[in-house]
């Protein structure tokens, strides 16, 4: 996987060096509150972390995973990437610390992958699933050109209850690359 950069980001594969950044941040309660109940350690890395060490490639099974770093500084701020659902669409994802939110960096990095998906791998949609309630993730897929296409009624079980999820896509038509 090549580096990608964005003007104040970069975005280089998760490695295992990058153990103790995925742990703490999968496992702080301000960040996956709409993503995941607490998980263990173990959890944790069987099957979330090592998975997503393999090797990615167009039509695997398995994310690809991005660490998304200061270019100023190289501090790990959080992680991205996306799967591929079917044949030509891919949904993203992203995670930022807390102390890295409302701050442009999820829609710029965000746009990057995009750009990626369209691009490179020649994607002709992009999706993003987003837990009810988590007004920051859907700004900033409208902000990245986003629209929000539905609502999965009560589908996702999380924090002891049945959540709704916002669906929303990208084409590629829509973006100019």
């Amino acid at each position: 996987m090549n580096e990608i950069n964005a003007s104040r980001l970069e975005h280089r594969s998760l490695c295992h060096t990058d153990w103790p950044f995925f742990l703490d941040l999968n496992s702080d309660r301000r960040v996956m509150s709409f993503i995941s109940d607490p998980l263990n350690e173990e959890t944790i890395r069987l099957h979330y972390f090592e998975p997503r060490l393999q090797t990615w490639y167009k039509g695997c099974k398995h994310w690809l995973c991005l660490v998304i770093s200061e270019k100023d500084t190289g501090k790990p701020m959080g992680i991205t990437g996306f799967i591929e659902r079917s044949e030509g669409i891919a949904e993203v994802g992203f995670i930022l610390k807390p102390e890295y939110q409302g701050r442009g960096y999820g829609c710029e990095s965000l746009k990057e992958i995009i750009k990626l998906a369209f691009t490179q791998y020649h994607y002709h949609k992009v999706v993003a699933t987003v837990t009810s309630g988590n007004e920051a993730s859907r700004k900033t897929l409208k902000r990245a050109g986003f629209q929000q296409e539905g609502t999965l009624r009560k589908s996702y079980y999380l924090n002891g209850s049945w959540q709704d999820d916002w669906l929303f896509g990208l084409l590629k038509e829509d973006t100019g690359f």
